[in-house]
C-alpha cells in the first residue's frame, strides 16, 4: 500500500510538472504579443469577402492559434515564426491598412507575407530587425516608397516578393549582396534609375524586374541564373552579356531599347522560353546547331538576312515584323504538315517565297501568318488583327529592304 501511495503522488507530480510545462510552452512572449496587437491595430478585412482574416484574432486566447500565426519554442518561450496575415483565397479581399513598424521586432521569424490585397503605405525600415528572416512575400498590394536598402541585414534571406506595388525609387545595389538570395521579385513596380550589378548574387536563380521604368545598360548577372525577365522597362544598348548565362531555363527581355544583334549563345541555352521582341535588335540570327525551345519570339526588330532552317523545330516561333529576306527554308513545310510547328508567324519581313503546294492542306491547330513579304501567298491563312489588310509588300520596296 505504501509504494502504491508513494507511486500515485509521484505520477501526480509528474503529471503536474508536465501540465506546468505545457502552459509555459502555451504561453507567447509578452514582445511577440504586443506586436501583434500593433499590427492588428493597423489592418482591417477589405469589406466584400465572404471570410474575415482577424475573426480568430481573440486576444483572450493563445495568438499562437490565430490564422496566420505560427509559433515556434524558443529557450522555453513560444516566439512567432511566421505571419502570414490574409487569407489567400478567392472568398476573401486582403487586407487595408498599413503595416506597422513594431512588426520588424520579432526576433524569431522566418517568413513573412502578406495576401493579395489593399495594404497601403511605406515598407517599415524595421523590418531590418528581422535578421532570422528568410522569406518576405508582400505581392499584390498598394505599397508605395523606396525599398528599404537596410534589407541587406537580412543575410538569411532567400526569397524578397515585392511585385505588383507601387514602389518606387531605384533597386537598392545592396540587397544584390545577399549571400543566400535565390528569387527576386520586383515586377509591376514604378521602380526607375539604372539595375546595379548581380555579380556578386552567386545564389540567385530567379529575377523578375518586368515593368518597371528602369534605364540604362543590362547588368553584371550571376552564372546561377535560371529565370530572367526584364522585360517592359526602357533599357538600353547591347545584350551579348546573356549569352553567357548557360544554365537560363525563361529569358525575356522585350519591350526595351536593346540594341545589337543576337549572341548565338543565347539558342544554346536548356531554355524553354525566349522573348526578345518589340526592341531594336538587328544583324543576321544564326543558331550554331537545332533550336529546341518552344516559344521563341524574335518579332518587332530590325532583324535580317536569311532565315536559319534550325528555327524549323520550334513550336512557336515569331519572326514577323522585321527585315529576313530570302526563301523559307523547306524545313519549315515539313515541321508545319507533321504539326511539329503550332505558330508561325513571318508577315511584315522581305521574303521572297514559301515552298507550300496550294494542295497541300495544314493542320488544322496550326496558326500560319506569311502575309505583307515579297510573294505571292501560296495559300489563305487566317493572320492576327495586328497585321494589316495588305497581303503582299509594294514592288517597290522588294528591290532591297
Amino acid at each position: 500500500m505504501h509504494h502504491t501511495a508513494f507511486f500515485r503522488e509521484g505520477l501526480a507530480v509528474a503529471l503536474l510538472a508536465l501540465m506546468m510545462m505545457w502552459v509555459a510552452r502555451a504561453q507567447l512572449h509578452p514582445n511577440d504579443v504586443a506586436v501583434l496587437k500593433a499590427v492588428r491595430s493597423w489592418l482591417r478585412d477589405v469589406p466584400g469577402g465572404n471570410e474575415s482574416f482577424f475573426a480568430s484574432w481573440d486576444f483572450n486566447q493563445d495568438p499562437c492559434s490565430f490564422d496566420g500565426v505560427l509559433c515556434d519554442v524558443v529557450n522555453r518561450e513560444e516566439r512567432v515564426a511566421a505571419l502570414n496575415l490574409g487569407l489567400a483565397s478567392g472568398s476573401s479581399m486582403g487586407l487595408r491598412g498599413r503595416l506597422h513598424p513594431a512588426i520588424g521586432a520579432l526576433p524569431e521569424l522566418v517568413q513573412l507575407s502578406l495576401a493579395p490585397g489593399r495594404v497601403s503605405g511605406p515598407i517599415p525600415a524595421t523590418l531590418t530587425g528581422l535578421t532570422k528572416l528568410q522569406n518576405l512575400g508582400l505581392s499584390h498590394n498598394l505599397l508605395t516608397g523606396v525599398i528599404p536598402a537596410g534589407l541587406s541585414t537580412l543575410t538569411e534571406l532567400t526569397t524578397l516578393d515585392l511585385s505588383f506595388n507601387r514602389v518606387t525609387g531605384s533597386v537598392p545595389a545592396e540587397i544584390t549582396m545577399l549571400p543566400r538570395l535565390f528569387l527576386l521579385n520586383l515586377a509591376h513596380n514604378r521602380l526607375a534609375g539604372p539595375l546595379p550589378s548581380f555579380a556578386s548574387a552567386t545564389a540567385l536563380e530567379h529575377l523578375n524586374v518586368e515593368r518597371n521604368a528602369l534605364v540604362g545598360a543590362l547588368p553584371d548577372l550571376p552564372q546561377s541564373l535560371t529565370y530572367l525577365s526584364l522585360a517592359r522597362n526602357q533599357l538600353s544598348g547591347p545584350i551579348d552579356s546573356v549569352g553567357s548565362l548557360a544554365a537560363l531555363t525563361y529569358l525575356d527581355l522585350s519591350d526595351n531599347r536593346l540594341t545589337g544583334s543576337i549572341p548565338s549563345s543565347i539558342f544554346t541555352s536548356p531554355l524553354s522560353a525566349l522573348y526578345l521582341q518589340r526592341n531594336l535588335l538587328s544583324g543576321t540570327v544564326s543558331p550554331p546547331e537545332l533550336v529546341t525551345i518552344g516559344t521563341v519570339d524574335l518579332s518587332f526588330n530590325q532583324l535580317g538576312g536569311a532565315i536559319s532552317p534550325f528555327f524549323a523545330f520550334v513550336q512557336n516561333l515569331y519572326l514577323n515584323n522585321n527585315q529576313f529576306t530570302g526563301a523559307v527554308p523547306r524545313e519549315f513545310i515539313q515541321q508545319l504538315l507533321s504539326s511539329g510547328i503550332q505558330t508561325l508567324f513571318l508577315q511584315h519581313n522581305f521574303l521572297t517565297f514559301f515552298p507550300l503546294s496550294p494542295e497541300q492542306a495544314l493542320p488544322l491547330t496550326t496558326s500560319l501568318c506569311i502575309e505583307y513579304n515579297c510573294m505571292m501567298l501560296p495559300i489563305e491563312s487566317p493572320c492576327p488583327l495586328n497585321a494589316g489588310t495588305e497581303k503582299i509588300r509594294p514592288r517597290s520596296q522588294c528591290s532591297s529592304p
